[in-house]
């Protein structure tokens, strides 16, 4: 359960109050009213002095594709299709070329907007500058030798635009609208009409500015491309007799031809040798082999495979063949000396016979092959090298005609294009299509754009109120007085006994000692009996015969708290005031006794009786000992122990003793007393006395061990201090009041 209700406050902490912010602002609010309404009036003011402006508005289109008659954009140098263009386009409507021009059409310098307004404070500043200047060239002559540089004519002219290029560029607004191509130029003017025709004038500038360009841009370009046609005409001219001088002097008909036939004719020749050189290659290798073997040997010689592979050798073999099988034949059948035997072998031997001579005139002709074929060798090389330098020779040529061949054309080509562009420049030189047109002209606005009188009002009137609002939670923060039961709790860690409202009553009259008494004062009556009702109950386990009531610093009621608290507890039993003030005593004069009166001091030191220290008030019954004679000792008075025994004497003889002491910041009386009463009552001026000095004087207390009952807030404002803990501590007037008045006793 402990533990629930530690959540509970906890959360109670973290909820902001709104409640005591409203307070806040409800204390404060004649304050921030008057302060806002003193701020609002300073503004109609000014608003009422300021100057109407009228602003007019323009819109213009921006062409991104633009007629013309024929295409050629590269000679203006600008791409209508990137976004860059329109931005260029935006600025250039800015510049102050055309501010300028349109300066100087409308003849603006004479317009009481463009013209500066004298001033009481700037000719003061003049002419006392001049005074100053005056004094310290008499004063330092030497400065007089400086030469003052003086403007011509152009450079004061020059000056004087610049003021107005300045003043102008201030009331003029160009603004692209969003993802289009339009933009809006406006302008401000105390004359309306003046800003709808500055406006208007704006564009007509910018849109004529951009077809001059244009047209001095087609100029030049005519002009340009005219000059450089003519160079490259005698470019080409030049390039074309050099072409036909070189043919001439060549003798070219058709190089091309020429080239190709040589180009044949060497591919053939170059085919030529390499197969003789094969053919060579090859009888050298056999040729070797057979000046091996020898000429002579004809039976290695018939077994070269280049031997045996020819024709007429393989022949004549196939008949040896024969022969030898047809010999073998008949040697089967018939002897050696059979004549058919013996023709068969004649026949054989005249066949081997015919084989070795046409081996040996095989090999004969392969030597005189090889001679042939080596001469065919030569006789290529000679003509394949001739055919090469011929093919050089034709190349060169070929090589240094195609140069100037290609110089012709390429110089043709030049000529050519600027020719076409030429004609195309001149075509449409005095065609120019506006770079931009009007959607919307300006009109002359019937009401000013500015200054919103209304809206300025409106909103100084808010600004202040709650910059005002704003000072007071500052204000309210910064104040660490004690206003409220929450502030006695969270501040000072103190219990609340109670309030006293302020009462309001004459700067010049005190505030009565018998307000408890009076019908006039119910409510601070009421006030007295709840405070004594919650010190009397908050206190049960302990004994409150003696009560002290003490304060920080003087003026924050304690004696008025003492007196009505006595007068309250009066109407209960027997009770006696002690003013335990010796140095500042005050209640001999609130209650009308005679200064000599005797009282505590007199009692302290044993030179009165106590029946003569005492004075019985008969209006409510309290019985009162002064402070009597002031000692030049009274600390030394209250800490001696007459003190104490005189105190325990009085405890058996009333019910309550109530003793007014000094502040404790003052001086160390009310810590003296403290140590011998029952229970300290610590009155607190409310939204007053700061919590510091409160603290100082409740540690103070703690440290000489005494009994701090609580808290008592007094003199409260009761009209700030409505929130929900200020309705416990008094009855409302209207509550408290009965059908008859009440009895004497309560």
């Amino acid at each position: 359960m402990n533990k629930q209700s530690d959540k509970f406050n906890n959360n109670n902490d973290d909820v902001i109050d709104l409640g005591i912010h409203f307070n806040v602002i409800k204390q404060a609010k004649w304050r921030i009213l008057s302060f806002a309404i003193i701020i609002t009036l300073l503004a109609i003011m000014i608003t009422l002095t300021l100057t109407p402006k009228y602003k007019a508005s323009a819109t213009l289109l921006i062409e991104a594709e633009q007629a013309k008659a024929v295409s050629f954009e590269e000679i203006y140098g600008l791409d209508s299709n990137q976004k860059e263009y329109y931005l260029t386009q935006f600025e250039v409507i800015k510049s102050d070329s055309i501010a300028r021009e349109v300066i100087t059409k409308l003849d603006l310098q004479s317009h009481i907007d463009f013209t500066p307004k004298p001033s009481i404070f700037n000719e003061l500043n003049i002419l006392i500058f001049k005074e100053l200047n005056i004094l310290i060239k008499d004063l330092l002559p030497f400065l007089n030798k400086k030469e003052v540089a003086t403007l011509s004519y152009e450079d004061q002219v020059e000056q004087q635009m610049q003021d107005l290029l300045s003043i102008f560029n201030k009331a003029l607004i160009v603004t692209p609208i969003h993802k289009t191509q339009l933009v809006r130029v406006s302008f401000e003017s105390s004359d309306s009409k003046l800003a709808a025709l500055v406006a208007n004038t704006v564009g007509e500038v910018y849109i004529d500015n951009q077809m001059r360009a244009k047209m001095g841009i087609t100029q030049q370009a005519t002009s340009w491309l005219n000059t450089r046609l003519s160079q490259l005409r005698i470019q080409l001219d030049e390039s074309e007799v050099r072409l036909q001088a070189y043919r001439e002097a060549q003798q070219l008909v058709d190089i091309e031809g020429i080239a190709g036939l040589v180009t044949k004719e060497l591919e053939q020749i170059s085919q030529q040798l390499v197969n003789a050189r094969n053919e060579q290659n090859n009888l050298k290798s056999i040729n070797r082999v057979i000046k091996e073997y020898g000429n002579n040997n004809i039976a290695l010689l018939e077994s070269m495979p280049e031997i045996t592979s020819h024709k007429v050798i393989q022949d004549v073999k196939r008949e040896v063949v024969l022969v030898e099988r047809k010999v073998s034949d008949l040697g089967e059948v018939y002897g050696n000396k059979h004549p058919k035997m013996i023709s068969a072998k004649a026949e054989l031997a005249t066949v081997k016979a015919n084989l070795n001579k046409q081996i040996k005139s095989l090999v004969t002709g392969i030597e005189k092959e090889l001679n042939r074929t080596t001469r065919t060798v030569n006789t290529l090389e000679v003509d394949l090298k001739k055919i090469r330098d011929d093919y050089q020779y034709i190349t060169r040529k070929e090589t240094q005609y195609n140069q100037l061949k290609r110089e012709v054309e390429t110089n043709r080509n030049i000529f050519n294009t600027f020719l076409s562009r030429s004609k195309e420049t001149a075509v449409t030189s005095d065609f120019t299509s506006a770079a931009a047109r009007f959607t919307d002209r300006a009109y002359t606005p019937k009401y000013p754009s500015k200054p919103n009188k209304k809206l300025i009002v409106i909103i100084t009137f808010i600004a202040s109120f709650a910059f005002a609002v704003v000072m007071s939670f500052i204000f309210d923060a910064l104040n660490d007085t004690v206003k409220t039961k929450n502030d006695v709790e969270s501040k000072l860690a103190q219990r609340m006994l109670g309030l006293l409202p302020k009462v309001k009553i004459s700067r010049k009259n005190p505030f009565p000692i018998y307000a408890y008494l009076e019908d006039k004062y119910r409510r601070f009556a009421e006030s007295v009996r709840t405070f004594r009702t919650s010190l009397l109950l908050t206190q049960l386990d302990r004994n409150h015969q003696i009560i002290a009531v003490t304060s920080s610093v003087p003026g924050e009621g304690k004696t008025t708290t003492s007196a009505n608290l006595a007068l309250s507890l009066a109407q209960m039993g027997s009770v006696l005031l002690i003013d335990a003030d010796l140095r500042k005593p005050s209640l001999a004069k609130r209650f009308d006794i005679p200064v000599f009166h005797p009282g505590l001091s007199n009692l302290i030191t044993g030179t009165e009786q106590f029946s003569e220290c005492v004075h019985l008030d008969e209006r409510s019954g309290v019985a009162i000992m002064p402070s009597g004679q002031i000692p030049s000792n009274p600390l030394e008075l209250l800490s001696s122990a007459r003190f104490d025994e005189l105190l325990k004497v009085l405890k058996t003889k009333y019910d309550h003793i109530i003793i007014d002491t000094p502040p404790t910041q003052a001086v160390s009386d009310a810590l003296v007393i403290a140590q011998s009463v029952d229970s300290v009552v610590y009155v607190v001026r409310a939204d007053e006395t700061r919590v510091k000095p409160i603290k100082a004087g409740l540690e103070r207390l703690f440290e000489v061990k005494a009994h701090v009952a609580g808290v008592i807030l007094n003199q409260v404002d009761m009209s700030k201090a409505k929130d929900e803990h200020s309705y416990g501590y008094y009855d409302y007037y209207e509550y408290s009041q009965p059908s008859e008045k009440p009895q004497p006793n309560g």
